[in-house]
């Protein structure tokens, strides 16, 4: 029901928000009481622990493994306890931010929901036919849930059911979608790139895997380039969208080429794990080609809205003007 006088235009998602919210809220302040825990796993491998092995630290897979899990229920939590207030609430920009983040998960929700599979399989010991049956779950995941968000966002009535609950208007409503959606891929990208740094800042450079601190240098300048197209994103600015273009049409074909090219021997061997993880992951049915696929289809999907969003960016004669 809308709180301004005259007649109702629509029918009121209310509770249908406040559902969702819950559901947010639930999920963002489990993933922020798991962090802590999953933070005291570390303890297990060290030297004395139950689970310790000779190599466990900074640069082996186990060590990046559970840094990444930390850093995902960190950042679900970040995501959803907000969002989660916003459709208590509700706030208008809480619908805003949504439509965003499907447009994200859009570019890179198959392969995170791959690799939630794959650590899921790595942490519990699950038969052939458990394994079949979450396969539903995931496709509800990546594509099928985003795609009626979507259109349940830009729906009339949850549209008006926001504007009438929150007639105030935000920042948010005044970046366009898709730059807002690109600013999410840069910051996603910027984290991605810290990961990498825990598995001895491996950097792929036209056909070569560059580690170690030469590695970490290519990484650095990445992520504050991403830093800089943010900003300039954020602003409109011409400059973000040609340096964002030109930076990730290398950074792709510069990814593809590197991984393709490389065995998943040849991989294991650059990155020099420890010898358990070596022994354990030597029997992987990877080979380079499916890392760049796997790496390479979001770099290509960012390049896409980077591409789409073109309209959106001022000229440099309409940034001088304004």
């Amino acid at each position: 029901m809308s709180t301004a006088a005259g007649p109702v235009d629509h029918a009121d998602r209310s509770r249908t928000l406040a559902v969702i919210g819950a559901v947010l809220l639930l999920v963002g302040l489990g993933c922020l009481a798991l962090g802590p825990a999953e933070l005291y796993c570390f303890y297990f491998f060290t030297e004395g622990g139950r689970f310790h092995y000779e190599g466990f630290g900074f640069g082996s897979f186990m060590f990046a493994f559970l840094a990444m899990q930390i850093l995902g229920y960190y950042v679900i939590a970040l995501v959803c306890i907000p969002l989660g207030y916003g459709h208590l609430r509700p706030r208008r920009w809480a619908r805003t931010l949504a439509l965003a983040g499907m447009g994200f998960w859009g570019v890179v929700g198959l392969p995170l929901v791959v690799l939630f599979l794959v650590v899921w399989l790595l942490a519990k010991d699950l038969s052939v036919g458990t394994v079949i049956a979450s396969l539903p779950a995931m496709a509800l995941l990546y594509p099928v849930l985003p795609l009626l968000l979507t259109r349940f966002y830009r729906s009339r009535d949850v549209c008006r059911t926001f504007e009438s609950r929150d007639p105030k208007s935000y920042w948010t409503e005044d970046l366009p979608l898709p730059l807002l959606t690109l600013c999410m891929l840069y910051i996603f990208w910027a984290l991605a790139l810290h990961i990498a740094i825990l598995l001895r800042s491996a950097f792929p450079l036209f056909g070569v895997l560059v580690t170690d601190l030469p590695g970490a240098l290519w990484i650095d300048a990445a992520v504050l380039g991403l830093l800089c197209v943010t900003w300039g994103t954020f602003k409109r600015r011409a400059w973000a969208w040609w340096g964002a273009l030109v930076g990730f049409g290398l950074w792709t074909l510069s990814t593809v080429w590197t991984l393709s090219s490389l065995s998943w021997l040849q991989l294991l061997r650059v990155l020099k794990f420890a010898k358990l993880e070596m022994e354990a992951l030597d029997g992987v049915p990877l080979q380079g080609w499916h890392l760049a696929a796997f790496v390479g289809l979001p770099l290509v999907g960012t390049l896409a809205v980077i591409l789409y969003a073109k309209p959106h960016f001022r000229t440099d004669r309409a940034t001088k003007a304004s």
